[in-house]
């Protein structure tokens, strides 16, 4: 039975006009003093690998303002997400628990039901209760609705972010290559009109609208695997949609829509503390960078959509330093997982890719138990405390929850954040111990302990297109990432104990929660 704290934007007595909230579902806080708690800003790029960005060592695209992120900042080396794919690794950001723990957590379609419950103890909620105005902007591919009710995509969605910790949210239900291709606010269809309903279909088209496999020829984005269901902007998406013309997007303005709704979020909560999730599509496929990027680089939209990324990231730290907010303003950048090339579209990222190295010397990238999947970049920078520099400490993005909880004087619940550690000193450059060890999630799920990394037997993914399945044989793999960044030799032969020793300890985190998976893949007990 899980314990959780009741809903925060329950039971609040107003008084008077002058203080009804500009959103109407918003909980009335006190704003802490400023001096006491920074901003916070999350930036999760999307499929940014580890060797994607130059102050990773990127030399055929040049990212100056993340740069100027990590100069000013903490880089940090052996930063992770915990999964290498989306779904997962947002869920255990968001909520403090790894997502091998529940079921459900695989990667969601467009019309999935959200996969957070309310009510439970979650990152915006733990700030919302410090006094911090909440909001999330981009990517949420978290679900929306209930499995008893479904999404009213023509009405009010319930429940939405509004419902887990987020006072203010525009996003995108789920990714730029699923149905339904419209922008959410708060709990409505972004210029939806009412008689142009939206209808959603994951198992079947509607008959007259356009279909990615029968209009084939007419695509201004060919696909090379599936992404031929509905077809909207000339792209096909996986899924069915309807309806809901006015207020589809367009891809080539996703970035600037986005951005602006993320710099206006954060002009009107500049007076009093605000935590920003701004979750960038970038550079997810399909990649369809604004016209003003196309060309920057000799990669093809892969490559142009890394400086598109970039140029946001640099919009968001130019309004801080308008606002005169950088100082007093603790900014993270990562990613979801790791990269990947041909995502299910002929953009020319693998003809395109050259000597670029998405992962830089890591192996393989997204989908992957190899460091490639989730090993990613992670920056940090807060002016006033953090001082610039390189860290190797091991740190997680599931560490978010216990660490700014920890920043802003706010107890977890044990139980709801059973995997998230207070691993603040090392995120604040204080301390150059991190985490003993990290959990990396693909399916089934390895561990890395130090320098040793071990991987239990059964399948795992390589390169990053075409995509290469491999065997792990008995006892497992293990690598010692110290003089093998690579992953390039097995040495459980040669360190029996050492292997014993992380499969034990990997068990034994499996076992300290509810399950979904085990090490070898197969069904555990249901998860509570």
């Amino acid at each position: 039975m899980r314990s959780h704290l009741l809903p925060s934007v329950f039971g609040v007595h107003l008084v008077g006009l002058a203080f009804l909230s500009v959103w109407l579902e918003e909980p009335v806080r006190a704003a802490q003093p400023r001096e006491k708690t920074p901003n916070i800003i999350v930036i999760l790029g999307d499929d940014v690998g580890y060797g994607d960005l130059s102050c990773y060592g990127a030399k055929a695209v040049q990212t100056p303002n993340i740069d100027r992120l990590a100069k000013d900042g903490l880089r940090f080396t052996s930063g992770y997400c915990t999964a290498s794919t989306c779904t997962p690794s947002r869920y255990s950001l968001m909520t403090g628990e790894y997502a091998f723990r529940k079921k459900g957590t695989g990667i969601l379609p467009g019309d999935a039901a959200m996969i957070i419950e309310p009510g439970r103890q979650t990152l915006p909620s733990t700030l919302q209760k410090a006094g911090y105005r909440t909001g999330a902007v981009g990517k949420w591919h978290l679900g929306l609705g209930s499995k008893e009710t479904g999404i009213d995509w023509n009405g009010e969605i319930r429940p939405a972010p509004l419902d887990v910790g987020f006072d203010y949210s525009f996003i995108m239900a789920a990714t730029g290559d699923r149905a339904p291709c419209v922008y959410v606010e708060n709990r409505k269809v972004v210029g939806l009109v009412s008689n142009d309903p939206i209808e959603v279909n994951y198992k079947e088209g509607f008959p007259g609208e356009m279909d990615g496999i029968r209009d084939r020829d007419q695509l201004r984005m060919n696909w090379s695997h599936g992404h031929n269901n509905a077809v909207v902007n000339g792209i096909g998406r996986i899924g069915f949609m309807k309806g809901g013309k006015a207020a589809l997007w367009k891809d080539e303005d996703m970035a600037d829509v986005f951005t602006k709704q993320a710099l206006e979020f954060i002009q009107r909560e500049k007076d009093r503390p605000f935590f920003l999730y701004f979750a960038t599509h970038d550079i997810h496929v399909p990649r369809v960078p604004h016209a003003r990027f196309v060309g920057k680089t000799s990669m093809g939209p892969r490559g142009d959509a890394i400086v598109e990324f970039d140029d946001s990231v640099g919009r968001i730290l130019a309004k801080l330093e308008e606002l005169k907010l950088a100082e007093d303003t603790l900014v993270v950048l990562s990613s979801d997982n790791g990269p990947v090339l041909d995502d299910g579209y002929q953009d020319d990222s693998n003809e395109k890719l050259g000597q670029h190295r998405p992962a830089g010397p890591l192996r393989a990238g997204k989908s992957s138990l190899f460091e490639g999947g989730t090993r990613v970049p992670f920056i940090a920078r807060w002016p006033k405390r953090i001082r610039p520099g390189l860290s190797g400490a091991i740190v997680s993005q599931i560490d978010f929850c216990a660490s700014f909880a920890a920043l802003t004087g706010q107890p977890t619940d044990p139980v709801a954040m059973l995997d998230s550690q207070n691993v603040l000193p090392a995120l604040l450059g204080e301390s150059a111990v991190g985490r003993s060890h990290v959990v990396e999630h693909s399916g089934r799920v390895a561990l890395r302990q130090g320098s040793w990394k071990f991987i239990p037997p059964g399948m795992v993914t390589d390169h990053l297109g075409p995509r290469v399945a491999l065997q792990v044989p008995a006892p497992g793999w293990l690598f010692n990432l110290e003089s093998d960044l690579g992953e390039t030799t097995d040495v459980a032969a040669q360190n029996p104990e050492k292997t014993k020793e992380l499969e034990a300890q990997l068990m034994a985190v499996i076992s300290a929660g509810p399950s979904a998976l085990e090490p070898n893949g197969k069904k555990a007990r249901k998860s509570e």
